[in-house]
């Protein structure tokens, strides 16, 4: 299920997507042809309340000049751990609340919102942040929203589909990473785990592939995201796991002429879906 809030209609030709989380902001805008126009993001530094981060996103529509646009859809893009991956036989939308419960602390009032991965039978249970969905409905009245890990897991199971192998995909973000793991094009572990060091971030690694008995000279290793080769964590990996490499998009963005080179590992979620 795409989560779509809908009160008008437009003809415009631009679709603008933004991905949120509480320690950054990052969006992109497409023409009619499917060309991005602009892409920018802005990495906090720290931790910010659902507040502040809509405070972050209201400067950023008053004073970005590609944001001052009539678009014709657009997409939220919710990044953060407040999920749970569900297999589809066994989910049961009153009982959504029941399965978030044992992964984080879900309040009474907390808005509960749930993405089908249709074609792989896995249902993604999400806490939404209300307040920012109440800011698009105000200003702009039509847009969808879905969580970041039902794009990144849709999107990696159907490149792997016909893998035989087994793959780790690593999704960095400024303060957490999303790991998920495909063997023969079966999901076997998908989460998002918190760092503040590349220690932390080896740890939690290291600790989820030993859990599932994987050895650290057979893997294939792929990173994605806000990574490169030069930083301290591929580094560190690259000392451990012994095939370590970058992921790309399954097929060619295209850039208008103003917009710099994008490796393609880099907005792995935020350009999967265009």
């Amino acid at each position: 299920m795409v989560q779509t809030i809908n009160n008008s209609t437009d003809n415009t030709s631009k679709t603008l997507s933004i991905q949120v989380s509480l320690n950054g902001l990052s969006f992109c805008t497409l023409d009619a042809d499917h060309r991005i126009v602009a892409i920018e993001q802005d990495n906090f530094g720290i931790q910010l309340s659902p507040e502040q981060v809509l405070n972050k996103i209201k400067h950023t529509f008053d004073n970005n000049l590609a944001l001052k646009e009539n678009f014709k859809t657009i997409e939220v893009i919710y990044q953060n751990d407040l999920y749970t991956l569900v297999p589809k036989p066994l989910f049961n939308k009153d009982l959504t609340k029941e399965y978030l419960k044992y992964n984080i602390k879900v309040f009474e009032n907390d808005f509960i919102a749930y993405d089908e991965l249709e074609q792989h039978d896995i249902v993604t249970v999400y806490v939404p942040y209300a307040n920012i969905n109440n800011f698009f409905f105000d200003n702009f009245g039509s847009f969808t929203y879905k969580h970041s890990s039902t794009i990144l897991t849709s999107t990696l199971l159907s490149q792997e589909k016909n893998n035989e192998s087994i793959s780790v995909f690593v999704n960095m973000n400024e303060k957490s990473f999303d790991l998920i793991i495909i063997n023969r094009g079966k999901l076997i572990l998908g989460n998002t785990y918190n760092h503040e060091t590349k220690e932390d971030f080896l740890y939690y690694l290291m600790f989820a592939t030993e859990q599932l008995k994987l050895n650290p000279e057979d893997f294939r290793l792929v990173f994605l995201g806000d990574i490169v080769k030069d930083s301290e964590y591929y580094t560190i990996t690259h000392k451990y796991i012994r095939k370590v490499e970058f992921g790309s998009q399954s097929r060619k963005l295209k850039l208008s002429s103003d917009i710099p080179k994008i490796e393609p590992h880099e907005h792995f979620v935020l350009l999967s879906h265009f």
